[in-house]
């Protein structure tokens, strides 16, 4: 498991109200995201935020992706690092709008 990325999540479209994104939900598990990207389909610009904290949580100081990144048309974001994430945490998100960015989470499991 550790030190074998895979893919965590996505792709799947942001929607444009807060909403979970990724939750692991093992106890004997924690999560590192190693990578984020967020996919504009779009012939338009659009941004997007992400947070961590509670199940659709979208609170003013949780931002772990700035507040209302900019994705330009057909272009891509992408984001490299090492988030740990325990089984209580959630990655959520919201979009200017639905369905016009796609986002795909991975990373590695390690166990506690």
């Amino acid at each position: 498991m550790a030190g074998t990325i895979k893919r965590l999540a996505g792709p799947a479209a942001i929607a444009n109200a807060a909403a979970d994104i990724y939750n692991q939900g093992s106890a004997l598990l924690y999560t590192v995201i190693r990578h984020i990207m967020i996919v504009n389909k779009t012939a338009a610009s659009h941004t997007f935020s992400l947070y961590l904290g509670a199940t659709g949580g979208s609170a003013a100081g949780t931002e772990v992706v700035g507040t209302a990144k900019v994705v330009a048309a057909n272009d891509a974001f992408h984001w490299y690092g090492a988030l740990r994430m325990s089984n209580t945490d959630f990655l959520s998100g919201l979009a200017d709008a639905a369905a016009s960015l796609t986002i795909t989470i991975e990373g590695d499991l390690n166990a506690v």
